[in-house]
C-alpha cells in the first residue's frame, strides 16, 4: 500500500527540480522531468506559484519564489538548536573551530560556531561570517552537496566523491578547512549547509576530516526525523 500522496510528491519534487535550475525551466521541460502530462504540471506549479514557492518570469521560465527564503528562515533557528550540542562535540573531538553553514544565494554564510576547549590557534571565524560558495572548504562542500553541474570546478567534482572538502589558505592565510555536506531532503530545496572546522596548519586533517563526515551524517539523521 503506497505512503506517499502523489500530487504533493510531484509538488515536492518538482520544487527540487526547479531548485537545480538556477537559469530556469519551462513547464514543459517540468513536466519531461516530472514524466506527467503537461496539464498536470501547470496544475502544480500554478499551486506552487499561490505558496509563493515557485515564480514565473515574463518569458514562461520557473525559477524558485520568495516562500522559499521564507521557510528556510523559519527552519535555520531548528537547525540551530540541533546542531549546536554536535558542534561542541566535534570542536572537542578535532579542538579546532568547528561551525554549521548555509547558502544564501550565491554566499556562504556561518550560522553557528563552536570553538574547542583547548588546542590549536583559533581561526576568526564567527557568526554572520559569509564568502562566496566558489572559495573555502564550506562553499565547495554545499556546492559538491547539489547536483551535477556541467560548470562544476574540480574542487566540487573531487568533493563530491570524497563527500568532503579540505582548503588551505583560501580565506585567511594559514587556515585548514574541511568540510562535509548536509544532505538530507529536509534541506531542499530552502536550506543547503554543511557541517566543518577550520584550524591552522597544525590541524590533524585526517582526523577531521572522519569527524566531521561522521557528525555531517549525525546532524543530517536528527534534522531528518
Amino acid at each position: 500500500m503506497a505512503t506517499t500522496l502523489q500530487t504533493l510528491d510531484r509538488g515536492l519534487r518538482a520544487l527540487e527540480i526547479v531548485a537545480e535550475h538556477a537559469e530556469g525551466i519551462s513547464v514543459a521541460e517540468l513536466a519531461e522531468r516530472l514524466d506527467v502530462h503537461r496539464a498536470i504540471a501547470y496544475r502544480l506549479v500554478t499551486t506552487l506559484e499561490q505558496h509563493g514557492l515557485v515564480a514565473r518570469s515574463t518569458e514562461g521560465s520557473l525559477r524558485l519564489g520568495a516562500g522559499i527564503s521564507l521557510l528556510a528562515a523559519r527552519f535555520e533557528p531548528q537547525l540551530r538548536a540541533v546542531a549546536q550540542p554536535l558542534l561542541q562535540a566535534l570542536a572537542k573531538a578535532t579542538r579546532a573551530t568547528a561551525f554549521v553553514s548555509v547558502a544564501q544565494g550565491e554566499e556562504c554564510v556561518v550560522i553557528l560556531v563552536a570553538e574547542p576547549d583547548e588546542g590549536l590557534l583559533r581561526v576568526g571565524y564567527r557568526v554572520g561570517s559569509r564568502h562566496p560558495l566558489t572559495l573555502g572548504a564550506a562553499g565547495i562542500a554545499i556546492l559538491a552537496g547539489r547536483p551535477p553541474q556541467p560548470n562544476d570546478s574540480e574542487a566540487v567534482r573531487q568533493a563530491r566523491v570524497d563527500g568532503y572538502s579540505l582548503t588551505r589558505g583560501q580565506l585567511q592565510r594559514g587556515a585548514v578547512g574541511v568540510a562535509s555536506p548536509v544532505t538530507t531532503p529536509q534541506l531542499r530545496p530552502g536550506v543547503e549547509a554543511c557541517v566543518g572546522v577550520v584550524a591552522m596548519d597544525d590541524l590533524d586533517t585526517e582526523r577531521a576530516i572522519r569527524e566531521v563526515k561522521a557528525y555531517a551524517r549525525r546532524l543530517a539523521d536528527l534534522v531528518g526525523r
